[in-house]
Parts: C-alpha cells; structure tokens; sequence
C-alpha cells in the first residue's frame, strides 16, 4: 500500500512539473515570475504563415532598441533572469536561423535545440490568452481650429508628472504615479470630462491638430498612434506621447453593460454605428472612461512602447510589467477571412512569430495581448472584431553552460 501511495504521490508530482505552475495559479499574473512558465515537455508546433522578410525586419527593429540599453542590464522570463547581451545574442542568432529560410523540420529542430520556451500562464482558469487588435488609423483633420475642426488632441502638457513611488518605500518597485502639483498639493491629473468638459487644457497652446468627431478622437486614443489627413490632402502621423494615468475603462464594455450592445456582437465598428445613431448619449458614454492620451508628432511610425517602428502583423503589444520588452513571441490563435466586400466570411487558425514591442492601457495582466495589423480596411476590420482565444509563448536562447 505504501508503494501504491508513494508511486501515485510521485505521478501527480510529475503532472504539477509537466504543466508548470497552472494549477496552483488562481488568478491571473500580475508578476514577471508568474507571467511565463518554462515549457519542458509539449512544444507548440512553430510554423508562421507570413514571410521571414518581415520578421527579419521586426527583429532587426529591435535589435535597435536593445543596443541603446546597458548590457548588464536585466530582463526576467518567467523566474529566469537574463542580461541585456544575452537577449541580443539570442535575438542575432534567431535573425540567422530565418535569414536561411529553414523548412518547418529544420525550424522546429533548430529552436527546440538551441532556445529555452516559456508559455504564458494565461487567464485564470483556462490558461488561454485574449487576443485583441489595434490598427494606425487615418481621420480627417486640421491643423486649424474652425467650426467643422473642433475636437482637439493634445502634446504633453508641462505639469503632467511621473512620480516614482519606489523612491519613498521599497515595495513599491516598479510602480508610479501620474499626478500634477496644485499649490502644495499632488493631485491626479484632469480626467478625460475635465479635460473635454471643462476645458481643463484650454488656453495653453497643446493642440496638435482637430479632427471633426469626437468619436474620432478617443479612437485615436485607443489605437495610440495614427494618420491624420489634412484639408490640402497631405498627411501627418501622431502617436502616444503619455497619458493622465487615470484607470481604462471600456466604452464597449460600458455599453454591454448598459443594454445597448450585445457581447457577442461588439466591435470597433458596431461601437461606431450605436453612436452614430444616438449622439445624445455619445459625451457620457466617452467620459465614463476618465483616461486620456497626449500625442506627439512622429516621422516614419507607428512606434511602440520601445521606441522603434511597429511592423504590420509582426508587433505585440504586452503587459510591459510581467512580460520581457523586446521579447521574441510566439502565437497560436485565429484570424479573419475576408470576402470580396471587406466583411468576415470566418474565423481560421494562424501561429506566427511576433516581436513585443508595444503595450497599451487595457492590456494588463498575462492573459491579454493585442495584434498591430497595420493600416488599412483589413487592419481595421481585424483590430475591430478580433476578440480571440490563443496561446502565446516566449522564446530565448538557451544560457550558455
């Protein structure tokens, strides 16, 4: 009986190791060391269904960003921490391995050999990750304000401050604040219904350019980055500069929540449409969400949150506090099949090899990544529907022994 005991106690040991730390995750990780665990058993099938030219591209945008760091400095996968050269190392040799063009044997080999795999722990509860998608929009605006122009995007104001909260305990490593200083006094900065409402910007001079709808405007603030099409037809492009540090709320969740959409049909574009059709609730619906984003002006973007240019269907946007910036990914999750009027004719399966190098305000946590499908009608219908389940790895190459 001992030896039944014993051998039954050492096979739900050797499931606990084979499934990493899932079964004791009774949340969703908000911690780099709970964000990936090391794959030992159970590979994902590495096949990409684009071109190694873009990715080769993606990767080398990010070897920019990673050259500009310290090389002693430290990223954690998972419960593993590896120095600024060794991501390089390991980001150089992937580049070689696909500027051969390896079949999918050869690939799969080469990278179970040479790379150590981690998968996201996921949401509680499935494991799964929620893919979202964003786009680089193109609005009609100006540079004027006028009374067809009249809803302003705004640069960084100057009293607009990060505030390092690990300054003052310890514990609070890795976190901030954004706040403004009013006498002497530290106060959240304006909300969203203060800054369209009651003007709290006003009168300083920090418009970039107006659009015609305001609707328009907290999209732009969504996707982060975007083109705006001026009255002489040439074209400028914005992207995100900072925000108020006020929570994200979800206008489409807000929406589902009160009735008006469905959860099952709500999309970018269904958003939209409600609107369009009961702008007596629009101001309400866009203030229930106190975040707002500033802008600058941006030469050859969209750029993410390292600071190098987003490539169309290669860049992820993560959680940047779990999840190592720069990172090779690895997705497994569905896509959008278009018919010849633009619309979904279904859904179907696609794994490709991303590059993290985005974050955004929604998503948080290790269950939730969004794709940056470019720009254009498809980008804009995926990045609009998208709401899919999937599984996203991360890959390094393996220390040296």
């Amino acid at each position: 009986m001992r030896y039944r005991s014993l051998t039954k106690l050492l096979f739900i040991l050797n499931l606990i190791s084979l499934f990493g730390c899932y079964a004791a995750l009774k949340r969703e990780a908000s911690y780099p060391a709970e964000a990936l665990a090391r794959v030992h058993f159970f590979y994902p099938k590495f096949q990409d269904d684009m071109d190694y030219a873009s990715l080769a591209q993606s990767i080398r945008n990010n070897l920019e960003y990673l050259n500009r760091l310290n090389p002693d400095s430290l990223f954690s996968y998972g419960t593993h921490k590896f120095t600024c050269l060794q991501v390089r190392n390991s980001q150089k040799a992937f580049l070689q391995l696909i500027e051969k063009k390896p079949d999918p044997k050869e690939l799969n080999d080469e990278l179970k050999r040479r790379f150590w795999v981690y998968r996201a722990n996921g949401r509680a509860g499935n494991r799964k990750v929620l893919f979202t998608g964003y786009y680089e929009p193109i609005y009609e605006g100006s540079l004027t304000h006028d009374p067809v122009y009249k809803y302003p995007i705004y640069r960084k104001p100057e009293d607009l401050i990060q505030i390092d909260l690990s300054l003052f305990k310890e514990k609070f490593a890795g976190e901030s604040i954004v706040a403004r200083i009013e006498g002497k006094e530290i106060l959240p900065y304006f909300s969203r219904r203060q800054i369209e409402e009651d003007e709290a910007l006003a009168g300083r001079g920090l418009e970039i350019a107006w659009l015609k709808n305001p609707l328009d405007v907290a999209f732009l603030h969504i996707q982060g980055s975007g083109r705006l099409r001026l009255p002489n037809g040439s074209t400028i492009s914005v992207g995100y500069e900072a925000a108020n540090g006020r929570p994200y709320q979800s206008i489409g969740r807000y929406l589902v929540d009160m009735g008006m959409l469905n959860q099952e049909n709500v999309s970018m574009q269904s958003i939209r449409a409600y609107l369009a059709k009961h702008p007596e609730i629009l101001e309400k619906v866009l203030n229930q969400n106190p975040s707002y984003v500033f802008f600058r002006h941006i030469e050859n973007g969209p750029f993410g949150n390292i600071n190098v240019p987003l490539t169309a269907g290669r860049s992820l946007a993560l959680d940047s506090r779990i999840f190592p910036k720069g990172a090779i990914c690895f997705v497994s999750s569905e896509k959008p099949v278009v018919n010849d009027r633009n619309e979904i004719r279904e859904w179907t399966r696609f794994s490709r090899f991303f590059l993290n190098q985005d974050t955004g305000g929604a998503i948080k946590g290790s269950g939730r990544a969004d794709i940056f499908w470019g720009s254009g009608a498809y980008a804009e219908l995926a990045a609009g529907h998208m709401k899919q389940e999937g599984d996203l790895f991360v890959l390094i190459m393996k220390p040296e022994e």
